[in-house]
């Protein structure tokens, strides 16, 4: 059995582009948890509005299912309270938690720039008003998003060496 991988955070922390390169570097496949979310919950967010809980529910469903179905993966999810790990867990016990974090100024300036994605940068300040960083009892680390994204990879997989096991990551 691999390693199951959440990399988390709020909108424009690096999770789509780390996790790739991530799940590259440990020969998984990866999986951004974006496409799970029902037709709703995307034009709720495109139409400027924050989900709810209700509106979450089914779709942390759905990423536990595929957590626990894969035989390894690194998916990108926000995950962003702790409720919401401990609905991952239930469904995916071994799930190992990889928190992106970065300062208001860094992760403001990355949701401006992009382009073409349904989660408008307004709604960063209510993801980071709900963010729960990870506790001391949760599997799991926290990177700093600074710099490029394999910098950022290195210090994932550096982090995360004590859960790898037989994963071999590539160079």
């Amino acid at each position: 059995m691999g390693i199951r991988i959440v990399v988390m955070g709020v909108s424009a922390a690096g999770k789509s582009t780390v996790g790739r390169l991530l799940a590259d570097r440990l020969g998984l496949p990866f999986r951004d948890a974006d496409d799970l979310h029902p037709a709703s919950n995307v034009a709720k967010m495109a139409a400027g509005a924050p989900l709810d809980d209700a509106d979450r529910g089914p779709w942390l469903d759905a990423v536990g299912a595929e957590l626990e179905a894969a035989p390894g993966i690194v998916m990108a999810c926000s995950a962003l309270k702790r409720s919401y790990r401990d609905r991952l867990r239930a469904a995916a016990p071994s799930v190992v938690f990889v928190l992106l974090h970065g300062s208001v100024e860094l992760l403001s300036a990355r949701a401006a720039a992009r382009t073409e994605h349904f989660m408008p940068p307004s709604l960063l300040a209510s993801q980071l008003a709900v963010l729960e960083p990870l506790a001391a009892e949760e599997t799991g680390i926290t990177v700093d998003v600074a710099g490029t994204p394999t910098e950022i990879v290195d210090r994932a997989i550096a982090g995360l060496a004590p859960f790898l096991g037989a994963v071999t990551p590539r160079s």
